[in-house]
């Protein structure tokens, strides 16, 4: 039988992004959020360590185009912190001007749910 890991007991804030592009424009627009998005907010100023636990992208076969990612933070505060209106001003124009094509902010799950998404427990396999 298959190790694995279950942890439980958590409450780490989850944020869900949902985002259309045009589906031939989908790996360069993965490619630019890395560069841009995960790597600048993963080392952001004012902190000393990658403020989030993991960030996970997952794409909609049945919907080309749609890619939603998934943030799971450290904790709200980290969360906020990096949510800096400049802050995200900067990333957005550095991104629009890297990515150079037309896409679609769909949903912001987060704000749907007040901020109320947490991952209470995890089971990985091994």
């Amino acid at each position: 039988m298959q190790g694995y890991t279950y942890t439980k007991g958590e409450h780490y804030p989850v944020e869900h992004l949902v985002f259309k592009v045009a589906p031939e424009d989908v790996e360069h627009y993965l490619a630019v959020d890395h560069e841009i998005w995960t790597l600048k907010e993963a080392y952001a100023p004012g902190f000393d360590h990658i403020p989030f636990l993991y960030k996970e992208v997952w794409v909609n076969d049945n919907k080309p185009g749609e890619i939603h990612f998934i943030f799971v933070w450290e904790s709200i505060e980290s969360w906020r912190k990096i949510d800096d209106k400049e802050y995200q001003a900067k990333l957005i124009k550095e991104f629009d001007e890297k990515f150079g094509r037309p896409y679609e902010f769909v949903r912001c799950v987060q704000n749907e749910e007040n901020f109320g998404v947490h991952r209470v427990s995890r089971f990985e396999r091994i």
